[in-house]
């Protein structure tokens, strides 16, 4: 450990925000939460029709990517709201910047480990799901189910990283803990919801203005919607029958919207960086 914190701060932050995660359970907490969600949906989504039976993949990951949607935003708050704030409070951070490590160093860190952490619980839940979906569904394909669902977990991660460093920009511009926590759901239910929302009733009421052009743009816009994009382009989203199907019919490929979601993400930490080398103590 001495070796290496002498030669990678940023590994030592890193260790420190996995090592707490695990201490304070929240590993285990949101992995359950996670895999209760990918099991009841994938298991038990069928008995709303009467029986129970596994649903056609692309049902499958439409309803996943739909609810999933909610949950891994909140889930990526939770690990992120206090991260500056809190430390700040607690007088730890002045502490922290005091040793020999630039502000730079201590950001990556904070989501190196924190996307470890994500990486963690939807790996083990999505992942654990796909196992018994290959043992108990016969109709599927090994190969078929495995990139959809390796698929469906590097756009979750991604999804939650930018939501992370929402909660970074957020938690490096509060005063307070709570007030960090009050502007992230805002930005939550702005983003996941009414945005979400809006976009579905112009998708619906085909609007004259609504060409693909238009629709690619504002997909664009929002990173829940290029993650629900991905998951609906992944498999055939016209067969799901649901009004979100209609996000899959977007011209862009799958090459251009993780881009898209890797440009959102170094925007955040490049606005993350300035607000925190800016910010006084």
């Amino acid at each position: 450990m001495n070796s290496i914190s002498l030669t990678s701060p940023i590994l030592v932050i890193a260790y420190k925000e996995l090592r707490d995660s695990l201490r304070n359970r929240w590993i285990l907490f949101m992995g359950s939460i996670f895999m209760l969600l990918s099991l009841s949906v994938t298991f038990a989504g069928s008995a709303v029709t009467g029986e129970l039976a596994l649903p056609p993949l692309a049902n499958l990951m439409s309803s996943l990517s739909t609810t999933s949607v909610f949950i891994i935003p909140l889930a990526a708050i939770l690990l992120s709201y206090d991260s500056f704030v809190g430390e700040q409070e607690a007088g730890t951070l002045l502490l922290l910047l005091s040793y020999p490590i630039s502000r730079s160093q201590i950001l990556i860190g904070k989501l190196l480990g924190h996307s470890v952490v994500m990486l963690i619980t939807t790996s083990c839940a999505f992942g654990s799901t796909a196992v018994l979906l290959l043992v108990f569904g016969s109709q599927y394909s090994v190969v078929e189910v495995v990139s959809v669902f390796g698929q469906f977990i590097i756009s979750s991660n991604l999804l939650a990283l930018i939501f992370i460093l929402l909660g970074y920009i957020v938690s490096l511009r509060a005063t307070e803990k709570a007030k960090a926590v009050a502007g992230l759901l805002f930005v939550w239910f702005i983003l996941v919801l009414i945005y979400d929302l809006l976009l579905l009733t112009v998708l619906v009421s085909d609007v004259v203005f609504m060409d693909k052009q238009v629709l690619n743009i504002l997909i664009a816009l929002n990173p829940t919607d290029l993650y629900r994009a991905i998951n609906l382009v992944s498999v055939d989203a016209d067969s799901t029958g649901t009004a979100f199907a209609m996000i899959g019919e977007i011209d862009w490929g799958m090459s251009v919207m993780y881009s898209l979601m890797l440009a959102w993400i170094c925007a955040l930490v490049v606005i993350s960086q300035r607000i925190f080398s800016r910010k006084p103590l």
